[in-house]
């Protein structure tokens, strides 16, 4: 049986809002795509679910968008409107990403007019700027796209660029700026989960422009922020996210295909296994995707990893943000789920998934 939140997944999915710049990485080969764990952590930040003991988010009681269930069911529903999302991804576009959804019931393009959701763009134009644009409009948004003003395309590779525009959704979504349907006028600020697909494009598409250090540092400024101003007199900095964010996670999707990382000896190869290395070190955990070692297999897609990173499931702000064994993801009782672990998986032609242990 296929389900949208695989039951073994799910402890992995549910980052806490009130957790404090965390990055959680996944890694895929050649035959093994992150694409559908991906799905899986947009639909748990921005689907409607029924109501759980999950800490710093409320959930409502019903799924879709509708329902009158009360005061529990309301203050569910406000504590998702106050979770937003952006998503860059450099190998797919929009379609993709919005088809995908579809097929989970998560409708990215509602979501988008209601300013929970931003698409970046960084396929279809990021080399294009230079013989088709004039500077001054690159990184100009799509007005036109399925997103409408909350996608934007990516117009040039310069680092500088691709972390400002970046930046400029990241906000938008915070709702700094006043942009309609964003924050309802409450004085608060969205806490925002940003997704980046498989920036390690960046690397190989650049040649020697760029290199492990610098992309490190635009990963590091896309978490940082300069302190927030509230919105209103009668707000406080408690009504927004850390003073020093602009995210409160950082899901990051790399290639770990074994020619880039053994014995690395040509640039790419270099910068990339220098990159990835880094963001696993400061992940809180990794959730890597392979092949099976005996080959394909009709019933299995592939297997996969989870490990703990050198921050462990706690981390620097698990004392103010979780129990007191500095556990975020949930307390004492959680802790058996949430472990270092080898599963199976299978992704069906529908769309749906089914993570198993072995032996099952």
């Amino acid at each position: 049986m296929t389900t949208r939140i695989p039951p073994l997944l799910e402890p992995y999915l549910q980052i806490p809002s009130s957790s404090s710049q965390q990055i959680i990485l996944l890694t895929s080969v050649l035959g093994a795509s992150t694409n559908w764990l991906v799905l899986r952590f947009l639909y748990d930040a921005l689907g409607t679910h029924p109501s759980s003991t999950r800490p710093g988010r409320n959930r409502g009681a019903n799924e879709g968008d509708g329902g009158d269930g009360g005061d529990g069911e309301r203050m569910g529903r406000e504590g998702e409107e106050m979770i937003g999302v952006v998503l860059v991804s450099f190998m797919r576009d929009f379609e993709f990403w919005r088809e995908g959804g579809r097929k989970l019931g998560l409708d990215l393009s509602r979501l988008a007019q209601k300013g929970r959701f931003a698409f970046v763009d960084g396929l279809t134009g990021l080399f294009a700027a230079s013989s088709s644009l004039p500077p001054a409009e690159a990184g100009k948004e799509d007005e036109t796209g399925a997103a409408g003003a909350m996608a934007m395309t990516l117009r040039s590779p310069a680092l500088e660029r691709v972390k400002k525009d970046i930046l400029q959704q990241v906000e938008r979504i915070r709702g700094k700026d006043g942009v309609e349907g964003m924050a309802e006028g409450k004085g608060k600020a969205r806490r925002v989960l940003l997704i980046i697909d498989q920036p390690d494009l960046l690397l190989a598409a650049t040649g020697d422009e760029v290199g492990a250090e610098e992309m490190n540092d635009v990963i590091y400024d896309l978490r940082e922020v300069n302190p927030p101003h509230p919105t209103s007199s009668s707000a406080s900095y408690t009504d927004t996210p850390s003073h020093s964010q602009h995210t409160y996670a950082t899901i990051l999707t790399l290639s770990a295909d074994q020619p880039l990382l053994l014995s690395p000896s040509t640039p790419l190869e270099i910068n990339h296994a220098s990159f990835l290395i880094g963001i696993a070190h400061q992940a809180r955990f990794t959730i890597a995707l392979r092949l099976l070692d005996t080959g394909a297999a009709r019933d299995v897609s592939g297997v996969l990893r989870v490990t703990v990173g050198a921050v462990g499931w706690g981390g620097d702000d698990a004392q103010e943000d979780g129990d007191e064994n500095g556990d975020i993801y949930g307390g004492k009782g959680r802790e058996g789920e949430r472990e270092e672990r080898e599963l199976l998986y299978f992704v069906g032609g529908d769309g749906g998934v089914r993570v198993f242990e072995r032996g099952q």
